[in-house]
């Protein structure tokens, strides 16, 4: 089942980028704050550099999410990313056919930890999402809301 475009942006996955410091325990306490308060990390991805890091990540439950790093004082972007759901590892080519085919460039990308019915799924930062949304749908290629990712 694919979902229009209309679905996605009233309802689009919500990507935090945490600014933490570079020291032992700093990733610990981040994902310690969001598992205490029954907040689900779906996706992660961490960027390195010499004194800090971004991590990148997709949570069930944004607001809360937001409460708590806000309130715990870790700073934080928010940006909305496209999910697309596939069934295993041979459906990536399809996926980055369809965005070749409409000429939408890839900033990055990255897998969720889990996905129900054990189904691989992976977050894309891309430059126009709209028109990438509509390539996608347009080959049945299912483009998940964040009420697709919450528990």
């Amino acid at each position: 089942m694919s979902f229009s475009e209309t679905s996605i942006a009233t309802d689009p996955v919500q990507q935090f980028s945490v600014f933490v410091y570079n020291q032992v325990g700093r990733l610990n306490d981040l994902i310690a704050l969001l598992q205490s308060h029954n907040v689900h990390v779906m996706a992660i991805t961490v960027l390195d550099t010499t004194d800090s890091a971004i991590v990148r990540m997709v949570v069930d439950d944004p607001e809360k999410a937001r409460q708590l790093m806000h309130d715990a004082g870790f700073p934080w972007k928010e940006a909305d990313v496209l999910a697309v759901e596939i069934n295993d590892e041979s459906e990536i080519a399809g996926v980055l056919a369809a965005l070749l085919e409409a000429e939408v460039n890839i900033h990055y990308i990255y897998s969720f930890i889990k996905r129900p019915q054990g189904k691989a799924a992976f977050a894309l930062n891309v430059e126009d999402p709209e028109v990438a949304a509509q390539a996608l749908n347009h080959r049945s290629i299912r483009v998940l809301t964040q009420h697709d990712i919450s528990r």
